[in-house]
């Protein structure tokens, strides 16, 4: 009778008893929030407005978009727009919208006298300047 008792009385008690919560996971930070912003080649965030010079004269007005996508107008008609990510400040890598298209990253640097380049895959070298504005 004494134990029936004794476990009886542990059961009321354990019953009674509120157990503690477990604690809730820390938020683990995105990978966004953990690594800070990689700068572009000149020190400055990647996202902007930038006039691409090609080796043939063409100018390219690109702008960059802080959501990952960006959009090319040559002659004021977009002709190009995909994803882009700056994985270095000397790599600068894109995926424009077409079918099938791949990432393509561009080596990217500033000289000692300030100019900017940026060298494809296939060593055409164009000229980028950065819009202000």
């Amino acid at each position: 009778m004494k134990r029936i008792m004794l476990l009886a009385a542990v059961l009321a008690v354990a019953a009674c008893s509120k157990t503690e919560p477990a604690p809730a996971p820390e938020a683990t930070p995105t990978a966004a929030a953990t690594t800070a912003e990689v700068m572009a080649a000149d020190g400055k965030s990647p996202v902007g407005k930038f006039q691409i010079t090609t080796a043939d004269g063409r100018v390219i007005n690109e702008e960059l978009k802080a959501d990952g996508t960006y959009a090319d107008t040559l002659d004021g008609k977009v002709v190009e727009t995909g994803k882009w990510v700056q994985k270095a400040p000397g790599t600068f890598c894109y995926t424009n919208d077409k079918a099938g298209s791949t990432e393509v990253c561009n080596t990217e640097s500033v000289d000692d006298k300030g100019v900017w380049t940026t060298v494809s895959p296939d060593k055409k070298t164009a000229t980028v300047v950065r819009v202000e504005g």
